[in-house]
């Protein structure tokens, strides 16, 4: 498969991913260079589903490891099967079986149980990697990363080194909870996404929500900007403002009023201070959009 500008281009197109130029070459760059991409920007921006475009735009597996705090070596790339490694303990033992024997059955690759990190180094085939939220992590799980990135091999003591048999295509995504370190930046591409306008968030209404009708499209598309820009403790996600289109077209709604939207705030805001505040400017922001 040849990874050419117009190649990222048309697939994002077919993925129904609306996107700028700055998005498209980052994700080019990130491929013909064989680097990781770091996604930041607020919650609820689609950073997640710039690797859910990748894999499609290729052809194959996403595997996902999400972040969070506690998050250990063990649990991103590997454990022993210790359940089934006792019961051929057991087994060999019973046939009377050397240690060294035994050993060498119970601490073969039959017996490991690969997490996110060795399964993405392992399979067979090029696959996307999601570092998902790598702001949650402690900062050591984010100095044992640098090495996974960094040459793309694991050393698991009993079977030695596992190289990738082909680098897979990583994305990690952050918040910015937190500020990660430099020498992680510097290993990666970066690219900074913020919500939409109002025109790029109405044509991804249309393209999410074709039935939906032209103009309430729009209208939504303006009052969800217009909430954006409120002191909120999150912002709507642009998988709330689908979900709320979704809901009016549910409901029959063909205009915006003050009732309609009081009625379903909670699709687009989830705590309670917030949707309080917004109450108090649905008049406000319901001119603005009209």
């Amino acid at each position: 498969m040849e990874i050419t500008f117009d190649f990222v281009q048309d697939g994002l197109k077919r993925a129904r991913y609306i996107t700028t130029p700055k998005v498209e070459t980052a994700i080019y760059l990130a491929l013909v260079l064989e680097k990781p991409l770091l996604v930041e920007g607020p919650a609820g921006v689609g950073k997640t589903e710039v690797a859910k475009v990748l894999a499609e735009l290729l052809q194959t597996e996403l595997v996902r490891l999400q972040c969070y705090e506690g998050l250990d070596e063990a649990r991103a790339l590997y454990e022993w099967n210790y359940q089934k490694q006792l019961l051929r303990i057991h087994a060999d033992t019973a046939r009377e079986q050397g240690w060294d024997e035994v050993e060498s059955h119970i601490f073969s690759r039959e017996y490991l149980l690969e997490r996110p990190l060795l399964h993405a180094i392992s399979v067979p085939r090029k696959v996307v990697l999601l570092i998902d939220e790598i702001d949650k992590a402690d900062e050591e799980f984010e100095a044992f990363l640098l090495e996974v990135l960094s040459d793309f091999q694991v050393s698991v003591p009993e079977l030695g080194t596992l190289q990738a048999l082909h680098r897979p295509a990583v994305i990690l995504t952050s918040n910015r909870a937190r500020e990660l370190s430099e020498a992680l930046k510097r290993r990666c591409l970066h690219l900074y996404i913020d919500f939409p306008g109002f025109e790029d968030e109405a044509r991804i209404i249309a393209l999410k929500v074709p039935d939906l009708d032209e103009k309430l499209r729009r209208q939504v598309a303006r009052f969800i900007n217009g909430l954006r820009k409120l002191d909120f403790k999150k912002a709507p996600s642009i998988a709330e403002t689908l979900d709320w289109a979704r809901a009016l077209l549910a409901l029959g709604v063909k205009e915006l009023d003050a009732p309609g939207i009081k009625r379903t705030l909670n699709l687009v805001l989830k705590y309670e201070e917030d949707i309080r505040k917004a109450e108090g400017r649905v008049g406000d922001l319901l001119r603005a959009s009209s």
